[in-house]
């Protein structure tokens, strides 16, 4: 979908947003001026939408500092110039999950990719189905090797069974 609007878009810069992501006027902002001074993209840290266990913020606020360190950012909102776009081959068609990450790996290799500090707010639905365990677990599985989704696990955690199963309408701490 993300290759699909991309295809479509008539104008520079591109903003890839998932869904349940909010989309704040100081991160657009942030990232204007980024790519005004000569960012080929970036992304922002995130918040999660609703109750969130205290767990689940102690993780958050470490995984914030790996991102701004490590210069990753979560795929629900990622910006790049059109011609980033490009040089970077859009995103992989052929990974069932990360291609977000890999996409944003290919930008920091054409140019400066930036992490911007204010945050965008997305769901936090997946934390109905998985504990600390299994998200700390994930985290270790990504860090040292970018986006390698072979896992069985790690797709259900994604899109699989246990994903289906947090698609409720109302979420609870």
């Amino acid at each position: 979908m993300r290759n699909a609007g991309a295809r479509a878009a008539c104008g520079e810069p591109f903003f890839f947003v998932d869904a349940d992501t909010q989309v704040n006027e100081p991160a657009v902002s942030q990232a204007l001026a980024a790519l005004r001074t000569g960012a080929v993209g970036g992304g922002c840290l995130i918040d999660l939408e609703g109750p969130t266990p205290m767990w689940a913020r102690i993780i958050l606020f470490f995984a914030g500092l790996a991102a701004r360190l490590l210069r990753w950012a979560c795929g629900c909102f990622v910006f790049c110039t059109r011609e980033a776009y490009v040089a970077a081959g859009g995103f992989s068609k052929n990974m069932y999950a990360g291609e977000d990450l890999a996409f944003v790996q290919a930008l920091k290799k054409i140019g400066r990719f930036v992490v911007l500090r204010p945050g965008v707010v997305t769901s936090g639905r997946k934390l109905d189905v998985v504990g600390p365990w299994d998200v700390m677990q994930l985290a270790l599985t990504i860090a040292p090797c970018g986006p390698h989704y072979e896992s069985k696990w790690v797709l259900d955690i994604l899109y699989g069974r246990r994903a289906q199963d947090c698609r409720s309408p109302a979420r609870t701490a």
